[in-house]
C-alpha cells in the first residue's frame, strides 16, 4: 500500500524568514559603531576624569533636511545638497558673509579641529552656512580654504540648527556636528573652547568606525 505524501511545503515560509537574518545582522553590525559612540558620549560617567564632554547632545537628533527644505548654493551659485556629505562627520557654523570676529573664531576652530584629526582627517568635513548675501572678504576665502562655504536662507537654516523657538540670530555662535548618517547630533556653545571641541570630535571619530 503506497502512502500519500502531502504536496504542501510548510518549510518555505520559515526558510524565507531565515534568509532575512544575515541581512538584519549586517545592518546591525554596520550601525553598532555609531550607536556605541553616541551611547558613550551620552554617558560621561564612563569617561576617565578630565574627559567630560564640552558639547551638548541634540535630543532628538534631527535628520538632514532635503535640498528643497534647506536650499543651499555654493559661492558661484551652484545648488548644493547637504545630504551629499553623509558618510562624514560634519562641523557646521553659521554667520553672515562679512564674517566678524566671532565668525572668524569659529572658522578657525573648525579648521584646526579638522586638521588635528590626523589619519581621520578625511572622515570629517567643515561647513560654513552664510546666512546673507554679503560678499565674503578675500582674506577669509584664503584663510579658510577647504571649508565648504554655502549660502543659506537663515530661516531654513534655523529650522535645522536652532533649538525650537530660537530666532535665526541664534545661529551666530554655536558649532554643530552632523554624524555620518546625516543626523544633527551635537551642539557646542558660543565661545566654545577650541581644545575641548577638538577632544570631543576626536572621541567621536575614535569611537565610531562609520564615516
Amino acid at each position: 500500500m503506497t502512502s500519500t505524501v502531502s504536496s504542501s511545503r510548510p518549510g518555505k515560509p520559515a526558510a524565507r524568514k531565515r534568509s532575512l537574518v544575515p541581512m538584519v545582522l549586517v545592518f546591525l553590525v554596520s550601525l553598532a559603531p555609531i550607536v556605541g559612540a553616541i551611547v558613550v558620549y551620552l554617558n560621561p560617567q564612563w569617561w576617565p576624569d578630565g574627559e567630560r564632554s564640552h558639547g551638548s547632545l541634540i535630543d532628538p537628533q534631527r535628520p538632514v533636511p532635503s535640498a528643497q527644505a534647506l536650499p543651499l548654493t555654493t559661492l558661484d551659485g551652484q545648488p548644493f545638497d547637504l545630504a551629499s556629505l553623509k558618510g562624514r562627520w560634519v562641523m557646521i557654523t553659521a554667520y553672515g558673509g562679512a564674517c566678524d570676529d566671532a565668525c572668524a573664531r569659529n572658522l578657525f576652530i573648525t579648521r584646526n579641529v579638522h586638521a588635528s584629526q590626523g589619519k581621520n582627517v578625511d572622515r570629517a568635513a567643515r561647513v560654513w552656512l552664510i546666512t546673507d548675501a554679503e560678499p565674503v572678504p578675500e582674506k577669509v576665502l584664503q584663510a579658510y580654504q577647504g571649508t565648504i562655504m554655502l549660502r543659506a536662507d537663515p530661516q531654513a537654516a534655523a529650522a535645522f540648527l536652532a533649538r525650537p523657538g530660537e530666532p535665526a540670530s541664534a545661529l551666530h555662535g554655536p558649532i554643530w556636528v552632523m554624524d555620518p548618517l546625516g543626523n544633527l547630533m551635537l551642539r557646542f556653545p558660543d565661545q566654545a573652547d577650541p581644545v575641548k571641541v577638538r577632544d570631543d570630535v576626536r572621541k567621536l571619530l575614535r569611537q565610531s568606525r562609520i564615516g
